[in-house]
């Protein structure tokens, strides 16, 4: 290892904690168990809620704007503070991309631990501070107490047009599928708990997780975007297989997913984590992956944390706009997939 990333084990964030990042997340089916007992709105208003597993809640103020709400935080997945703070805060911004709107307000979200140094803290919260000014949005406030392990992200406020609300599960069959950033995150984090990560890895990976999806987002303007989400704590696998919805099925192109090389070198050692093996466990049900390399398979079930946006686009359209988000930032934005009608398996693999 090289002394940046050495750095990142310096500190004792991580030796805080069982997990980190998105990886950290209540897995898919039991969370929607639990949601499926309360009680549902019946205001008309509320555009979207939590019945479709969508990345944000979307309240209409009136024809022409509504409001975008979310929440996200997690333990860290380095031990530098200041980086942690610049991916939690990345992350929970990321949701109101998703929906095609714009963030306006974000409050901070803090468990610590009591004995621990008020200085990591200040760390975390300036590097969440980075971020809500990266994104344009302003710092209300917030809420904090104290945990055995810490824990940051943020409540966001944004705005979108009423007419432009994109949902996570609308795409159009025919559609072609866009990824905006590289898989391996989740590996590449859980090979550098093991001190086994090589420098360029880790220094890929974080600089994905701290990457805003704005310009991503800000790339779609002008384009018949059907669906979009952002692909998180379930993996590529899951949120697809959400996007699909109830009538159709995403057909993925392994071949072309945008990967951190050293992501399959890591996986096909066996350092994987457990979100990924309940990512499986889901996924398994609804695609066949038996005929794929095992590190692909582990990659297509890897929570990512602040990963990118997979978004449903018109087949004429989607080399257009992937070579836009790629002069945007995205390097890595790559086409993986389309959208084909349902007839068996939700998640099908060229």
């Amino acid at each position: 290892m090289g002394k940046n990333t050495e750095s990142l084990l310096s500190k004792g964030l991580l030796s805080s904690c069982t997990s980190g990042g998105c990886g950290a997340k209540i897995e898919s089916d039991g969370l929607a168990r639990l949601l499926a007992g309360l009680p549902a709105s019946g205001d008309k208003r509320l555009l979207v809620g939590y019945d479709t597993s969508d990345d944000a809640a979307v309240y209409m103020l009136d024809e022409k704007n509504s409001l975008i709400f979310t929440a996200d935080f997690f333990p860290p997945m380095v031990d530098d503070a200041r980086t942690f703070g610049r991916i939690a805060a990345a992350n929970a911004l990321s949701d109101v991309w998703a929906m095609g709107g714009k963030p306006m307000v974000a409050l901070n979200l803090v468990c610590f631990p009591e004995a621990m140094e008020k200085s990591v803290l200040a760390d975390i919260l300036a590097g969440g501070a980075e971020k809500i000014a990266e994104a344009g949005a302003v710092l209300g406030g917030g809420h904090s107490i104290y945990d055995r392990e810490p824990k940051y992200g943020l409540a966001v406020t944004g705005m979108v047009e009423t007419a432009k609300v994109i949902r996570n599960n609308t795409p159009k069959i025919g559609h072609k599928i866009i990824l905006t950033k590289p898989l391996g995150v989740g590996i590449v984090m859980a090979a550098l708990r093991v001190e086994m990560a090589g420098e360029g890895a880790v220094r890929q990976a974080i600089a994905s997780m701290e990457r805003l999806n704005r310009y991503a987002c800000e790339s779609m303007a002008g384009f018949n975007v059907s669906a979009c989400t952002d692909v998180t704590g379930f993996g590529l696998l899951v949120h697809a297989l959400e996007m699909a919805g109830d009538q159709a099925a995403i057909l993925l192109y392994p071949d072309a997913l945008p990967l951190i090389p050293e992501a399959v070198t890591y996986a096909n050692e066996y350092l994987l984590t457990a979100a990924g093996q309940r990512n499986r466990n889901r996924g398994s049900k609804y695609a066949d992956v038996s005929a794929l390399p095992f590190a692909t398979q582990e990659l297509l079930f890897d929570p990512q944390t602040s990963g990118g946006l997979l978004i449903a686009v018109p087949p004429d359209e989607a080399e257009t706009l992937t070579a836009r988000i790629r002069e945007a930032g995205d390097e890595h934005a790559a086409i993986i997939g389309e959208v084909a009608p349902r007839a068996g398996k939700v998640i099908l693999f060229r």
